[in-house]
């Protein structure tokens, strides 16, 4: 049996497949356009490039778009195939099935980002009729789109090499054995969580933004540690079990969706304001507003499952 007869991973490639086929068909024409475009020119060679630039930034709006939904359909397609593969309970087998799992799920999360920032610059540029941030929102898609083609070739390597025959770690293996950094205790893991969360939250408030972007990219890695090893134990109600993914599924009612969800665009609106300030030389500073939301969701998630836990049992675990 192969994994490439999974109905999910086919539908998911044909469309990955789709998407980049109409970036690169973009990307031909960036190159065009970013190599003649002079905006002040009254020539029939600039008329042409300025209706060109509209549907690249039609075509571009819409692949992207559809890049950043698509990634659900990849952790749901994780999810579906827990089922086939052999030892997998969630998808933390699945992703760790072979060495291009987890750099596969840190690309495409790295390229989530990419994408939303590009959506942020090419709304800025299009607000402005002479188009100001055209040649660097382009020449960040090159970026991004390099990306891409490498975010292809992976999926390609990982799900061909997934193995159907030999059993896979499951989660209570991978994540079993203390990964704590730093030598962390849990206590003050949790410490450093509200600690950093309370900082964002004022940063946010005075509109610092690059050292809102600093205690992101902090609370980021502490917040995975902080979920995976001490929150997500309220969620299961078990004291040993210990993942990242389990909550996604529908025993738990879906529940790291909104919890992941929430840290990772408190964490985007967080970071964004900064860059887009080094690139645009414009100040974008109301977003920081939308991550100390997100955060505060995030952080009150979890606290709640904690609370509830104590309240029903009157210990900790």
């Amino acid at each position: 049996m192969s994994i490439f007869l999974s109905n999910e991973i086919i539908v998911f490639l044909l469309i990955e497949l789709i998407l980049i086929v109409l970036m690169a068909i973009s990307q031909v024409n960036i190159v065009t356009i970013v190599r003649y475009w002079d905006f002040n020119a009254t020539t029939p060679l600039q008329y042409a490039l300025e209706k060109k630039n509209y549907l690249i930034n039609t075509i571009l709006y819409f692949t992207v778009s559809c890049k950043v939904i698509l990634f659900f359909f990849f952790i749901q397609s994780l999810n579906a195939l827990s089922g086939i593969v052999p030892g997998a309970m969630c998808s933390a087998g699945v992703v760790g099935a072979n060495h291009y799992g987890n750099a596969l799920l840190l690309l495409k999360l790295l390229l989530i980002f990419g994408f939303g920032l590009w959506l942020i610059i090419n709304k800025l540029d299009l607000g402005f009729i002479t188009f100001p941030y055209l040649k660097r929102k382009y020449l960040l898609f090159t970026l991004l789109f390099a990306g891409v083609l490498g975010e292809f070739a992976l999926e390609i390597l990982y799900f061909s090499n997934i193995p159907l025959t030999v059993p896979v770690f499951c989660c209570s293996v991978v994540f079993q054995a203390p990964k704590l950094p730093f030598g962390y205790t849990q206590t003050l893991l949790v410490l450093f969580f509200y600690t950093i969360f309370g900082a964002i939250l004022v940063l946010n408030h005075m509109k610092q933004t690059m050292a809102s972007f600093t205690c992101n990219l902090l609370f980021l890695f502490i917040a995975y540690y902080a979920i995976t090893y001490f929150f997500g134990l309220y969620i299961y109600e078990m004291p040993n079990h210990k993942c990242p993914y389990c909550m996604l599924q529908k025993e738990y009612y879906y529940i790291g969706y909104l919890i992941w969800g929430s840290l990772f665009l408190g964490i985007f609106f967080g970071i964004m304001p900064f860059l887009i300030e080094r690139i645009t030389q414009k100040s974008y500073d109301y977003l920081l507003r939308y991550s100390s939301v997100c955060h505060i969701i995030t952080a009150l998630i979890c606290s709640f499952y904690v609370v509830r836990y104590y309240l029903m049992t009157g210990v900790f675990l």
